[in-house]
């Protein structure tokens, strides 16, 4: 996951750090993304804040990928606490899942188990798909498609590097067919 520029594990690590979790404000980042333009050429660029080093996005042709919530810091939280920061980070998933399933429709799980194989065998893969390898955003992606007029696909999942990173609610929009990548 992106780290934030002063190295302390317990800083933050998007732009969204210290927001309380609104399923509505959400939605709303999911569908601002979605009406948003698309990159058309370029490599994956990640964004941050200039005065934090918070990330605020990435960015390649034909995606966008931003945070939509973090928890609070989980440094030195262990047990049944930890148990509770992770199902609440899943229950606020839930809470976004079904309300783009009441207007898109169904969803589709894409599961990052063969992105994660393939980046720690150095083995190439679409840039969506490594820019999301590359912030260690490696939770399942919820996935609808193509959702408007113009083709695109939209995904959001939860994540957590590791043990003591917080818990990050990304959104994700592509051109392209958002589907699982063969192994």
């Amino acid at each position: 996951m992106a780290q934030a520029t002063s190295g302390d594990p317990g800083s933050p690590v998007t732009a969204r750090a210290g927001q309380a979790f609104d399923t509505g404000r959400a939605v709303s980042d999911v569908e601002s993304l979605l009406a948003a333009e698309l990159p058309t050429d370029g490599g994956p660029v990640s964004e941050g804040d200039p005065a934090t080093g918070e990330w605020t996005g990435t960015r390649g042709a034909g995606f966008r990928i931003i945070p939509i919530w973090e928890s609070d810091d989980l440094t030195g939280v262990y047990g049944t606490e930890w148990t509770d920061a992770e199902e609440t980070a899943t229950a606020n998933l839930a809470l976004v899942v079904g309300e783009l399933d009441r207007r898109w429709g169904p969803h589709r799980e894409v599961s990052m188990h063969v992105p994660l194989f393939r980046k720690q065998a150095g083995t190439p893969m679409p840039a969506l798909f490594q820019s999301l390898s590359d912030m260690d955003c490696y939770g399942d992606l919820t996935v609808w498609g193509p959702t408007a007029a113009d083709g695109r696909w939209v995904a959001v999942s939860v994540n957590q590097c590791d043990g003591d990173a917080p818990m990050i609610m990304i959104a994700v929009v592509s051109q392209s067919a958002i589907i699982e990548l063969p192994e």
